[in-house]
């Protein structure tokens, strides 16, 4: 048994995720992802079982892993009750322990996600929020988004009295006794430091590849390059 796969059996969304795979494919034709990207889930499973540590450590520094969208379309249809989307989360998680989810582009990508909608739950309280999509980063929304920030205090209490005020309903602000609630459950679940290894291993793959560091140009490229090389 391999070391990696020693690994990944420490995670309970592995053990489980894979019970026993017969490479029948159903999984790979229900997925959303693999119709559209280079990804293959029945292949990722199958790779998994061999406990081969150069494999899994191949499928750690992929851009493969990070392809699936987690809709969990695999749970329902496995004829033997395997669930690939745990599989795929399990994977997540080491390579981003281990530091080989920098190895690849979409792995990079994780620092992104840290630095918005991980840091936004910790400042907000809110994955994402109105004001938290910055129209300079989505161009894609063209002169829309700008305007609804600019007019949001006037647009969503229309829809949502408590919008940005304490209380209960729809887009409220948190109270400061809930937002210390958020922050402990983050430390005592392993969150921040989960957060300082993405921080710490992007920095040292920055300055690898020429950059001052883990600096806001090295985030907005990992933020917005794509090499259009996944389909």
């Amino acid at each position: 048994m391999g070391k990696y796969f020693d690994r990944l059996m420490e995670d309970v969304r592995l053990r489980e995720g894979l019970h026993a795979c017969m490479n029948c494919g159903v999984c790979t034709g229900v997925c959303p992802a693999a119709e559209f990207y280079n990804y293959d889930p029945r292949q990722i499973v199958s790779i998994v079982q061999t406990r081969d540590d150069e494999a899994i450590e191949e499928l750690l520094r992929s851009d493969v892993i990070w392809y699936c969208g987690e809709c969990m379309s695999c749970r329902p249809r496995c004829p033997r009750g395997n669930t690939p989307g745990y599989v795929i989360q399990a994977l997540r998680t080491l390579s981003q322990k281990t530091g080989l989810f920098v190895e690849s582009e979409k792995g990079r990508q994780q620092l992104a996600l840290k630095r918005t909608i991980g840091e936004n739950i910790l400042r907000t309280g809110y994955c994402i929020t109105p004001r938290l999509v910055k129209p300079e980063l989505h161009p894609e929304q063209g002169t829309v988004w700008r305007w609804i920030i600019d007019h949001d205090t006037d647009l969503y209490p229309q829809f949502t009295p408590s919008y940005r005020q304490e209380g209960a309903g729809a887009l409220r602000r948190i109270d400061a006794q809930s937002m210390e609630e958020l922050h402990r459950i983050f430390e005592v679940t392993g969150g921040r430091e989960m957060f300082d290894t993405i921080e710490s291993h992007s920095d040292r793959k920055a300055r690898e590849m020429g950059y001052d560091g883990a600096d806001d140009a090295y985030m907005m490229d990992t933020f917005t390059k794509n090499s259009n090389d996944h389909y």
